[in-house]
Formats: structure tokens, sequence, C-alpha cells
């Protein structure tokens, strides 16, 4: 009984109608159907045919036949003898003795397997197969049909939802920061956006990027000889990490602006928390990565800068080739600061993390656009509406909540680096943000 029960299909009803026209214990049955006692009885109480006895006059009294007597119930001027009278004399005749057959208030709740039922007069029930199918089927569609929330909740729902879209906010965040608000579920969210009974249209939701699957170039098989790569391959990473944690591991990449135009973003994410961070760079050259690695050591110190960007995967662009300068310390000579690994050509799932908060960049900065307007203030502010996104996948928390309260040195990054929490409210990922 482990395994996940199915919904009851018509065959399962059948087996339950045969159960019954021969009299077997709803116990048998539900061992037949591999489910609970309780889901039989359920399904049968759910669906089963009620039929109305034949009595006299419609009162299942023993005594209504010949019944004479009047005004049980204290009204006087009541002309109708009582057994006749719409009031139920029931509730008022001390003589009431019902003679009907109740044995359908136990299992198993119908009158298929009696013995009598053909020559019965009173109240029955039966089971049918197909009309408790069909009965199964009319419910779940009307209990999907229409809005289960009151015009308050509604508004509600909506005020919430359009204020957070509008901010280019994912559903998953307005719902995580809304949890205790909102009274629906995320899909029934993109139902009723879909049905048009909201402000937001589906046009302002975003989009979910598919990734095709990528293939090896033959051209490339010769990166793969290339000497900055020995020892630092995908497969050296996935070793490495065979018996260690991620917590000084992080992901790198470069993200371009418009093409033929110098400026590109300098991006890493930590697989510790997935907090990002992104450095605007006056070229997409090996000299300039270097330099934000320069600045990022003189800043934390050596030892926090290594326990922070201990590992790093990064693709085979010309901008991560100078890897001795990439990895040796400025402030010890001969010591190194961190190992890069490089992913196989045209795998860029491998630091797939990296990639995927590479979407949250383009919702601001759309591809193909310059970079020059934006300072790095600007890139800041956005680093931070980004890190203050809540996401499933982190539980519902965003980056900077993953950050403990312990860890000084990740306190100590966000200082150097200005970054702090934005209101979950004020999170705003359009262009708007920056409006450049």
């Amino acid at each position: 009984m482990s395994e996940k029960i199915s919904r009851m299909k018509l065959n399962d009803r059948e087996t339950i109608e045969i159960g019954v026209i021969r009299k077997q214990p709803l116990k048998k049955i539900a061992e037949l159907l591999n489910r609970h006692v309780a889901s039989i009885g359920r399904e049968i109480k759910s669906h089963r045919i009620f039929v109305k006895g034949s009595y006299y006059s419609g009162n299942d009294c023993d005594s209504a036949k010949g019944c004479t007597k009047r005004h049980v119930c204290g009204d006087e001027a009541c002309p109708m003898y009582c057994y006749a009278c719409q009031k139920d004399c029931h509730k008022y005749c001390g003589d009431y003795y019902s003679t009907k057959c109740t044995a359908y208030e136990k299992p198993p709740y119908v009158c298929n397997g009696c013995d009598k039922r053909r020559y019965c007069n009173d109240d029955r029930y039966f089971y049918e197969a197909k009309v408790a199918d069909r009965k199964s089927t009319a419910t779940r569609k009307t209990s999907r049909e229409g809005i289960h929330l009151t015009d308050e909740e509604l508004a509600g729902v909506n005020r919430i939802l359009s204020e957070g879209i509008k901010k280019g906010q994912p559903l998953a965040h307005i719902f995580a920061v809304h949890e205790q608000e909102i009274p629906i579920t995320s899909r029934t969210a993109y139902t009723y956006i879909n049905d048009g009974l909201l402000d937001v249209r589906n046009i302002d939701l975003r989009r979910q990027a598919g990734y095709k699957k990528r293939r090896k170039k033959k051209s490339e098989s010769g990166i793969l000889k290339q000497k900055f790569r020995q020892g630092r391959t995908y497969n050296d990473f996935t070793k490495l990490m065979e018996n260690r944690s991620e917590k000084d591991v992080f992901e790198m990449d470069t993200v371009k602006g418009k093409k033929n135009q110098k400026r590109v973003l300098l991006t890493m994410i930590f697989r510790r928390n997935s907090v990002m961070i992104v450095f605007l760079l006056p070229d997409g050259t090996a000299d300039s990565v270097i330099d934000r690695f320069d600045y990022l050591e003189k800043g934390l110190g050596k030892e926090c800068f290594t326990r922070l960007f201990g590992i790093g995967l990064t693709d085979n662009g010309s901008e991560f080739k100078v890897v001795d300068k990439l990895e040796q310390s400025i402030e010890i000579e001969g010591v190194l600061r961190t190992n890069i690994y490089y992913c196989d050509p045209m795998q860029s799932g491998q630091k797939g993390r990296l990639e995927k908060n590479h979407e949250y960049i383009r919702y601001v900065i759309p591809k193909s656009t310059s970079l020059n307007p934006y300072t790095q203030e600007d890139i800041t502010l956005l680093v931070n509406h980004i890190n203050s996104t809540k996401r499933p996948g982190l539980n519902n928390l965003s980056p900077y909540e993953m950050i403990p309260e312990d860890d000084e040195d990740m306190r100590r990054l966000m200082k150097l680096l200005e970054l702090k929490p934005i209101p979950a409210n004020e999170v705003n990922l359009t262009k708007e943000l920056l409006n450049k």
C-alpha cells in the first residue's frame, strides 16, 4: 500500500459492483483493488443510486393505513389526517413505528446483493459502475469550474500578483513572499491569468527559457589539447569533487553587451549559496579578469579569498586562458590563491547554475544592449535585486537569505562589494530598474 494509488477507473468500479452482488466483504474487494477498505466504502456511498420506497400515502409508519389521528402537531386548524400531512407527523406522534429496512446503513451500504431486492417496497440504494463513473467525472469537472474566491479575495490576489509581475518578479518569488496572503496555488494563478481574470496577461509573464542539447564541434578538438586545460578539465574537476564539499566552488563566465563594443560583464556565482557577483569590465581581455581577481584578493586578504574562491569552473574563453596569473597569489609569491578548471567545449550546462542566473541579467539588460551607459554602481544594484529574488530551488529563500549569520567570509565580501538585500516587495527585474 506504499505505492501511489491512482484515481479509480471504470474497471475498478465494475469490480466493486460485481463484488457487492456476490456479497463479498468490502475488505475482500479492497484487497482485489489494492486499496483501503475505507476508500471502497466512500466510493459506494458517494455514488450509489437512491430508489424511494412505496408507502401508503408516502408515510412509512406501520399504522399509517387506517390512522385517524388529527392535530398531533398542535395545529387545530389543519384539516388533514396526520399520516398525510406535510408537517411530518413522525416528529410529534408517540405511536410512530417504521418497519422499513435500513440494512443499507451498514456495509456494503447498497441493496445489490439482497435476496429480497426485487420485491422490496422500502427505500433502497443500488451501485452501478457506469453510473458511478459518470457521477465521478461530472464531480471532477464541476469542481474545476468557476472561481472559488470571494470578490475581496480575488481583488487581493489581483493586486499582489499584478504588482509583482509588473516589477518583473517571478511567480515563484511572489508566492514565496505572500504565501499567507494568496489563497490559491501558482497553477491556479496561471489559470486565472489565462482566463483574463487579473489585470496582467500572459505576455507579462516571464517565459521559461529552453536549452538545446549541446553538441561538440569537430573544430573544437584543438581546444582540448591546449596547454591551459591540461590537468584542469571537467573530468579533473569532477574527480576532485568526489570526496569534498562545494563550499569554496564558484562558477565564472562573461556576458557580452552590444556587438563590436568592448565592455563585458564578469559574472561569478557561489555554489554554497547561489549568491552572484558581477563586475563591469572595460573589455573582455584576460588582463581585465586578472585585475578583478587581484582586487578581490587585496580587499579580502589571501586567506579569505581562498576560502571563498578556492575552486573555479569556467568556460574556454580567451579571457580565462592566462590561468597561471589567475591562480597565483599577488600577496605571497609562488602560492596558489585559487584553482581553475574548464568545462568541456559547448557544454555550458556544466556550470548551469550561473547560466540560469544570466536570465535575470537579461530581464533588465536584454541581449545586444550596449553596456556603455552603465556604471559599476548600476550593476551592483542589479545584483542586489537578483540576489534578493526567492527561488523554489532554495526552499523559497533568496540567495542572500542562504548566507548563515556566522559566515564572516561572505559578510566581508558583501561589505567590500556593497552588496545588500532588497526588500522582497521592492525586487524589480525589469528594464525600468536601471532606466538607461
